[in-house]
């Protein structure tokens, strides 16, 4: 009794606001959202955000989940490799059990290993390279996006069967999800018969292609395949149109970015890009391309109904077994989940039983139509 009349209320004051602190951090539920907010590749970001978020404030209004709130935890991982252990170990310090976490699969297959040693449920609608399911086969880690060794075949099959190439060049920028994926398409295009010319990595980073043009125009290929992401593309097709190589360009869903307009321009016309299907025309998602654009922002991109379908799918699971994420993750691996992007369900290494992309064709100013 003594010690406590000899408390000012000064410090009474600040142990109420701690107290209070400490009880309104466990009336929400955390949920860390690592993407690149920096960098040439934060559309990809901006993406996976405007798709987590407006998933969270739907639920958020609707009660929340368990009578909680869910809580976003924006992080920065600039797409960036030597950012993905730091910004993983921020979601930790966060305290967020669960999270939406990460675009590009470069930082996906560093950052997997952190969430699994210490036990968040995180969910990737953007990293598709199959390294970040197959290196350690995580438990506590999943996709809401295929894989590259679906996406590369798909891609593989349209070019064999609708575009018929005699030549065809495969390009990638060196990096986990470009050469990924560009091997896939190569390995895949073999086995329809299609005759790979050239197969050869381009530096990030590089302003000037002239030296591989050259040797496309010497190849004499009349298809070029690209793997990786959009500012190399973006001087590729401009710098090829520039040198006289008229040929049909094609890369994944990491090409698909607006800013790829103002970096090619109109030899961005033509192009050919896989990207998942678009979702915002599945029967049933009229609700939530509503909220996307009460909220103002555009549903209509690679990442932004898997990230959305991400946070339905931790959010689903909560509600059923609670908040141990040991319990969220055993629930996730065996049950089905209907999404923004359809049913889910998912095998032991977290990675989608089934995942639909599509083809679409850009015009010189950036529209895209899907074929």
């Amino acid at each position: 009794m003594k010690f406590l009349n000899r408390l000012t209320p000064v410090a009474m004051a600040l142990g109420a606001l701690a107290l209070a602190g400490a009880a309104h951090a466990a009336d929400t539920i955390k949920i860390g959202i690592p993407q690149p907010m920096t960098g040439p590749n934060t559309q990809y970001g901006d993406q996976i955000q405007a798709g987590a978020l407006t998933a969270i404030e739907t639920i958020n209004a609707k009660g929340g989940v368990k009578g909680k709130k869910l809580e976003p935890i924006l992080i920065d991982d600039g797409c960036e490799p030597k950012q993905a252990v730091p910004a993983a170990n921020r979601v930790v310090n966060s305290g967020a059990k669960f999270a939406v976490a990460h675009a590009c699969s470069g930082v996906t297959v560093a950052a997997v290993k952190v969430y699994e040693e210490e036990g968040i449920v995180g969910i990737t609608p953007g990293a598709t390279s199959p390294l970040v399911t197959d290196t350690i086969k995580p438990h506590y880690f999943f996709r809401t996006i295929g894989r590259d060794d679906q996406q590369g075949p798909y891609a593989a099959s349209y070019i064999a069967k609708s575009l018929k190439p005699k030549k065809v060049a495969v390009l990638h920028d060196k990096q986990t999800y470009g050469s990924g994926v560009a091997t896939q398409v190569k390995d895949a295009l073999g086995k329809e018969g299609v005759n790979v010319a050239l197969f050869e990595g381009i530096n990030v980073g590089d302003s000037d292609y002239s030296a591989i043009i050259t040797k496309l125009k010497s190849a004499g290929v009349d298809l070029v395949y690209f793997g990786g992401y959009h500012p190399e593309l973006g001087l590729l097709l401009r710098q090829a149109r520039e040198q006289g190589l008229k040929v049909q360009f094609m890369g994944p869903e990491g090409t698909a970015n607006q800013d790829l307009v103002a970096i090619a321009g109109p030899a961005i016309e033509g192009l050919l890009v896989t990207l998942p299907a678009d979702f915002t025309k599945l029967p049933g998602n009229e609700s939530i391309v509503k909220a996307f654009k009460d909220a103002k922002r555009d549903p209509d991109g690679a990442f932004q109904m898997p990230a959305y379908a991400a946070v339905q799918i931790l959010a689903d699971s909560i509600n059923a077994v609670g908040e141990d994420p040991a319990k969220v993750a055993d629930y996730m691996h065996k049950t089905t989940f209907n999404t923004g992007i359809g049913k889910v369900e998912y095998d032991a290494k977290g990675d989608l039983k089934n995942f639909e992309f599509a083809v679409y064709k850009w015009d010189k100013n950036g529209k895209k139509t899907q074929l």
